[in-house]
């Protein structure tokens, strides 16, 4: 055999041994029990999170069998962080805000107000040192996370009422969850977390007279026009929503290097879908609601966004005097957006304004 072929015989059986999966049958195959905050079949958010759990099965070619549980099968949507530490379930899919009440810092790994777009986001946790301090945060609670998904800029809310001036925010009832809802709060409004499947009831009974939940496309099908016909645009809260495939952080080391490449390739493949999803679908939905349930959409004021800017100046900084962990996450975080936002602004926001300008999207 000549030499060139043999070597290239080789280096391609090499290639082919790394990347197989290896033999599987019952015996074998390791369960993977994931449990996560979002509804069954729910349309954006719980269609993603099933759409990873069936991926790493079949990346893993059956080496990994994943048990999918929406909130409420196995146990409720917020009970899902502890349900995973403990090592009851393996992994949850879901929004690490909801876990401020463990750590402040976890609001980073989703949203923070006036925070990271999507593409900042991705990059922070990727190439930033975001990782590397999730693992640092998530190890005080036995909690591995990895990017599962970003829902992009949320849209600003549903309200029965305009939102004129920040007057108009003082007694209001919102369901706003992380530090937007401490940004609210701050600014009169009597806030709540609640989970996805809870919202649409409490808003048509009146509980609460207004709700954040994600965009267009995964707000449509929650019917919340039924209760609230004003609909804003961009909100200060949530302008990158990354999702997360939190795991058992024991089980995860336990994994073999193939196993954790598989969920890793899973996780960072819906990471980038379910964003590209949303983007395709948003302005679709948007116009159904307009032209089908006559919502009218609304954009908050300069009034009403100075005043979102300086409550959330407050809430960083009592987030950032929380503890050294609190502090080093913010420092890292905010100083990502020093580099990246007048970058974006040179080049992403300045050519978008002038090609909307230029198509007439702009008015």
């Amino acid at each position: 055999m000549e030499r060139r072929k043999f070597l290239k015989g080789a280096a391609l059986g090499g290639a082919g041994a790394a990347l197989a999966a290896p033999m599987v049958n019952a015996q074998n195959a390791k369960t993977m029990t994931i449990v996560s905050t979002w509804p069954r079949d729910f349309p954006g958010l719980g269609l993603s999170a099933q759409r990873l759990a069936a991926r790493i099965t079949e990346i893993s070619n059956g080496a990994i069998q994943t048990e999918y549980f929406a909130a409420g099968e196995r146990v409720g949507a917020f009970d899902s962080f502890d349900e995973v530490a403990s090592g009851n379930s393996q992994a949850y899919i879901g929004a690490d805000y909801y876990w401020v009440g463990k750590h402040p810092a976890y609001a980073y790994f989703t949203a923070v107000p006036f925070g990271m777009t999507t593409a900042e986001q991705n990059a922070w946790v990727k190439f930033g040192g975001g990782q590397e301090l999730w693992d640092e945060l998530g190890s005080e609670f036995g909690v591995k996370g990895l990017l599962a998904g970003n829902t992009g800029t949320q849209a600003g809310g549903w309200f029965n009422k305009e939102i004129n001036s920040p007057e108009d925010l003082q007694g209001l009832k919102m369901r706003i969850p992380g530090l937007g809802g401490t940004v609210m709060s701050k600014l009169g409004a009597s806030t709540v977390s609640l989970p996805g499947g809870q919202i649409y009831e409490n808003l048509v009974s009146g509980a609460i007279e207004a709700t954040e939940w994600v965009g267009p496309y995964n707000d449509y099908f929650m019917k919340f026009y039924e209760a609230a016909k004003y609909y804003y645009t961009a909100g200060m809260h949530e302008p990158g929503s990354a999702l997360a495939l939190g795991m058992n952080a024991s089980w995860w080391s336990g994994l073999s290097d193939f196993e954790r490449a598989v969920i890793t390739a899973a996780a960072m493949e819906e990471n980038a879908a379910q964003y590209e999803e949303t983007v395709a679908l948003n302005g679709v939905y948007l116009q159904r609601l307009i032209d089908e349930h006559g919502v009218e959409v609304k954009s908050f004021n300069d009034d009403v966004w100075d005043a979102f800017g300086e409550a959330s100046e407050e809430v960083t900084d009592e987030v950032r005097d929380h503890s050294e962990m609190a502090a080093k996450v913010n420092d890292s975080y905010q100083g990502f957006i020093q580099s990246s936002g007048g970058m974006m602004a040179k080049f992403e926001v300045s050519f978008v304004n002038q090609r909307n300008r230029f198509l007439g999207l702009d008015e």
